[in-house]
């Protein structure tokens, strides 16, 4: 137990704990993009895709 101490003390002291966060947030900030893009792509192909669909309707 007290080897595990030690072991999150040295963490905890070190800069590897913040730039770890950090890259998390970065991360998940990436991702939250990404989504959106997507999303709104997804939304305008469909638009265009209805828009067609209408036009060749007899």
């Amino acid at each position: 137990m007290q080897n595990f101490a030690l072991k999150v003390q040295r963490f905890l002291v070190s800069e590897d704990g913040p730039t770890a966060v950090e890259y998390a947030v970065m991360l998940a900030l990436i991702i939250i993009v990404c989504l959106t893009a997507i999303n709104s792509i997804g939304t305008n192909a469909n638009t265009t895709f209805e828009n067609v669909a209408a036009e060749l309707a007899p």
